[in-house]
């Protein structure tokens, strides 16, 4: 599925496109065009082939004067574009496991696995400073796939950790408890309070995690 997307999307141009859409909550095309150093109207007749393919839709975000603009963003096919860390056999394991070993047993396991990657990204994780962590804490789980920045950093405001992708959404929507486990996860390894915000919009996914100070 995930080949045949990608061929269908074609030049890496198109993909630069996808990646500055799935990074956003969705983008007119004049804002591409300035973020890619593009042509207006050779970004707006990709869109259109993208949305053609199935891979855009379009919204209308009201402005306080004059018209609304028109966005684009991904749909849920484009989903499939973005790398996962899990699949159907591990909710078949999981599954499985509770009719073995009883309802907590999917729990459990999953409890394990992220105690052991919050072991994995301590021995990992630099700086001595809240804001130098919550940096090293984005850059690990960017390079997880989770397409992670820290999104301000002004003094006297609550870090924000924002996540645009998450490769484990199946097991996510599966086991809902995974917000917890992930919010606790963070606030181990940052040592302070943190909230867990979740947003979909189309095939958008976004996660802020703010960071109390």
């Amino acid at each position: 599925m995930k080949q045949r997307l990608i061929q269908q999307v074609g030049r890496s141009a198109r993909l630069r496109v996808l990646n500055e859409l799935k990074r956003s909550q969705g983008l007119c095309v004049a804002d591409l065009a300035a973020r890619l150093s593009m042509s207006y109207m050779g970004v707006k007749d990709m869109c259109l082939d993208l949305e053609k393919r199935g891979l855009l839709d379009t919204w209308r975000e009201p402005q306080a004067v004059g018209r609304p603009r028109m966005l684009y963003r991904l749909t849920q096919r484009a989903h499939d574009l973005f790398p996962t860390t899990s699949n159907a056999m591990t909710l078949d394991v999981l599954i499985a496991a509770q009719k073995l070993f009883g309802v907590t047993a999917a729990e459990k396991l999953l409890l394990v696995a992220f105690q052991e990657k919050a072991a994995d990204y301590a021995a990992r994780l630099k700086g001595d400073t809240l804001a130098e962590r919550a940096k090293w804490l984005a850059r690990l789980r960017d390079h997880d796939g989770y397409m992670a920045e820290v999104a301000s950093e002004n003094p006297g405001d609550d870090l924000r950790i924002v996540e645009h992708h998450s490769p484990i959404l199946d097991l996510l929507r599966a086991y809902p408890f995974i917000a917890r486990l992930e919010t606790e996860m963070f606030q181990r390894l940052l040592a302070v309070p943190v909230q867990r915000e979740e947003t979909t919009a189309s095939g958008l996914f976004r996660v802020v995690f703010v960071i109390h100070q």
